[in-house]
Order: structure tokens, then C-alpha cells, then sequence
């Protein structure tokens, strides 16, 4: 599961300023956006740097900027995460859009969140960590180590809006991080299994007893009644392969869970063509969140032969830092099934 975009996170390469980008550089030379839909002007002078190494700035002066920060994000009106333009979807996405709203897990999350954020020693530790060890380790692999920068896509309730209840049978869950967002997802099934690329993420995942498949050799493992593949597509080098895989490796009346961020911009951690960039890029048109659903779904979706059944829009969360409570990006989450069934 992707990284959302912090501070200090290289993500989202590529991309030009968003409303309430962070204008700051990573180590890594990359400028991270978010959709964090504020305008404040306590974010403009806020940079990737040791707190006591900021030009003319001060812990103290940090701390203020959250604060007023923080308070914006209180007020702001979260409907605003969840309400596409349907209006300028085609008929067959209009009907079957699912609105969630932000329920109370949701906002359990973000609470924790903002407790956790406001842990100034808890904090300057990571930022310590971050600057000695972020040159040898990937952000994933940083976060595993530090137990930090948990993901929130959805919780059990909206799920089982999205899937109908409990289904039952064998859930594979890529790229699973974590576990955080597994889950929600794990009281719906019998058997649930994971892959993930990150060794710490990895010792995560078996502490919580999961069963851990090789990234390379999951699809032997197959069928599966729903696959998820949540916010991993723009992470991969190879996106149309991996869903041809998981369209291969799915039961005939099984389900796919396919999340993405948009407006897409891809970013590969590790591998792709050593610039950070897939080897190859989903041919997603348009310039807003809207044009772009569309796309994906007629251009990428539906040349993979999977059909739409559910599809909705979330906040993709990520826990915050010194700088705000937390991050998000805008998630587009479809529910889909084979198009074509080969009766066997």
C-alpha cells in the first residue's frame, strides 16, 4: 500500500502544485502533493528539515503552525472527501456510485491520529530516525521500523457497504503494509492471506498471524473468491500485468477490490526504470478526479476485462507529523468481477 504524502515523503512525481500542496522537497528531490483542500498560509513556509536546522525557525514556531493548521482541519467540512461530480460521469457510473460518509471509525482514526501527532518527543524521534536512516531505506521500510504512518482507507461498516456483508471464503490482500486496513476487511472472510515487499512491514504482518505469500508466486496460491489491491497500482512498475494477474487468479464469481488515487501519478519505491517511474504507465486521461475515474474505467478497467459493480470515493488517510494532524489523498475504490466468463 502506497505512502501517502507527508512532509517528507517522495511521492507523486512528477506532479504540479495541487490546492494545498506542500511546497517542499524531500531528501530525495521530489515535491510531494496531497489533496489536503485548505488554503493556509501557515503551510507555505514549512520545509523538510531538522526542526533546529530550519532557517530562522524554532520548535516553538513549528508548534504554532500545527496548531493553527490543525484547527483548519477541525473545521473543514469532510462531506467534501466523499462527493464526486457524478454529474459529469457516464449513466452506468452514476448508478453505481455507493456514498460513504465519515463514520465514526473514521473519525476515531483521525483522533489518534492527531493525539499521536502532538507527541513532540514521539516525534522528534522519528525525524531523527528519518534523517539518519532515509538515505539506506525506503519510507515504507523507515515507517515499518518506527511503527508509524498507519493507512485508513475504510472501516468494517463501509466495507461491508461496498462488498454486502460477510462473503466468506479466501480474501488475498496486496501489498498489505501493515495489516491496519487487512483488518477491516478480515472479519468478512474464512482465510485471509497478504503480500508485501517491506521485511518490516513484513514481521508486522506476522505478529498479527496473517499468512504471508511471496510477491512473486502469490498467483500460485489461486483461485481467490476477492482480491484487494488497494492503492498499489500507481506503486507498481508493472500495473497492467498485475491485473492480469489478479483477473487470472480470481474464482469465476470472484471479486476484485481495486483502489486508486487520483488524479494519477505514479511513483515506484523500489525497482521500475531506476528514475522512480513504472515501465509502464495506465493510460488514465483527463485532468480532474472526475475525467479520471471515467478513464480508469473505460481504459484501463475495461480493456483488462473487469466490469463495475460498486465504485466510491474515500479519503485515503495517513497519520500526521509536526507539521499537521494528518495527510490524505483522494481514492477512487471500485468493486468489480469479471467481465467475461470462461465456463470451464
Amino acid at each position: 500500500m502506497q505512502e501517502i504524502c507527508r512532509p517528507e515523503v517522495p511521492v507523486r512525481a512528477g506532479a504540479g502544485p495541487t490546492t494545498g500542496s506542500i511546497g517542499t522537497q524531500s531528501h530525495s528531490g521530489i515535491a510531494p502533493n496531497c489533496d489536503c483542500a485548505f488554503t493556509s498560509v501557515h503551510q507555505n513556509n514549512l520545509v523538510n528539515m531538522p526542526l533546529r536546522m530550519r532557517h530562522g525557525g524554532t520548535l516553538a514556531r513549528t508548534l504554532y503552525r500545527k496548531t493553527m493548521v490543525d484547527h483548519e482541519l477541525r473545521q473543514m467540512d469532510k462531506r467534501t472527501w466523499y462527493q464526486p461530480e457524478l454529474t459529469r460521469m457516464p449513466s452506468d457510473l452514476r448508478g453505481s456510485f455507493v456514498e460513504l460518509d465519515c463514520d465514526s471509525a473514521t473519525e476515531d482514526f483521525l483522533e489518534q491520529a492527531e493525539a499521536k501527532s502532538e507527541s513532540i518527543l514521539l516525534q522528534l524521534w522519528h525525524s531523527l530516525v528519518k534523517l539518519l536512516l532515509g538515505w539506506f531505506f525506503t519510507q515504507t521500510s523507515l515507517n515499518g521500523f518506527l511503527g508509524r504512518g498507519s493507512m485508513f482507507v475504510f472501516s468494517s461498516e463501509q466495507f461491508a457497504r461496498l462488498v454486502g456483508g460477510r462473503t466468506g471464503g479466501r480474501l488475498l490482500d496486496l501489498g498489505a503494509g501493515d495489516g491496519a486496513v487487512t483488518s477491516q476487511m478480515e472479519p468478512f472472510f474464512d482465510h485471509v492471506s497478504v503480500t508485501e515487499i517491506s521485511a518490516p512491514m513484513r514481521k508486522i504482518l506476522a505478529r498479527k498471524k496473517y499468512s504471508i505469500l511471496e510477491i512473486n508466486s502469490w498467483a500460485e496460491n489461486g483461485p481467490w473468491d476477492v482480491i484487494s489491491c488497494l492503492n498499489v497500482l500507481d506503486r507498481c512498475s508493472n500495473p497492467k500485468e498485475l491485473l492480469k494477474q489478479i483477473h487470472d487468479s480470481l474464482t469465476p464469481s470472484g471479486k476484485a477490490i481495486i483502489a486508486i488515487v487520483l488524479p494519477y501519478q505514479p511513483y515506484v519505491e523500489t525497482g521500475g526504470k531506476g528514475d522512480h517511474q513504472p515501465e509502464e504507465r495506465l493510460p488514465i486521461e483527463g485532468i480532474t478526479y472526475d475525467e479520471q475515474v471515467t478513464s480508469f474505467v473505460t481504459d484501463v478497467l475495461g480493456p483488462a476485462d473487469f466490469q463495475v459493480e460498486k465504485w466510491t470515493r474515500l479519503p485515503y488517510l495517513c497519520e500526521g507529523d509536526l507539521q499537521q494532524a494528518f495527510y490524505w489523498l483522494s481514492d477512487a475504490v471500485f468493486v468489480v468481477r469479471k467481465a467475461t466468463i470462461v465456463s470451464s
